[in-house]
């Protein structure tokens, strides 16, 4: 129904910036809220980041709160997530996930749809 593709990952140095992008297709209107997860090995999943659906608010976690910015192009379909200021805590699979709900909070958001994930990388 909704597939969503990441892609802007890599290897960087701490301190370097990535811009991660998640294009999305099928039924995107659909799709409201926005999210950014991440999963580090052995680790659970975290929620990262989040976007309302008109691109006017979102939502981060502490750790993150000043480096990154997501943000979203509704008429692209696509929600990047600018990283910058990067520590190698940040070294994870980031994962792009949808909802067709509007809410955007952590403990609110339901994904509906997920990414494949992109690996970042960051090297000290």
């Amino acid at each position: 129904q909704v597939q969503l593709v990441e892609s802007g990952g890599g290897l960087v140095q701490a301190g370097g910036s990535l811009r991660l992008s998640c294009a999305a297709s099928g039924r995107t209107a659909s799709t409201r809220a926005m999210a950014w997860f991440r999963q580090a090995p052995g680790k659970e999943r975290e929620f990262v980041a989040a976007i309302s659906w008109t691109g006017i608010t979102s939502y981060y976690i502490d750790s993150v709160k000043d480096r990154f910015t997501i943000s979203r192009d509704n008429a692209k379909n696509t929600v990047y997530l600018q990283m910058n200021s990067l520590k190698p805590e940040d070294t994870a699979v980031y994962y792009c996930a949808a909802s067709i709900g509007y809410y955007y909070t952590p403990a609110l958001f339901s994904p509906n749809f997920w990414g494949q994930g992109t690996q970042v990388t960051v090297s000290s």
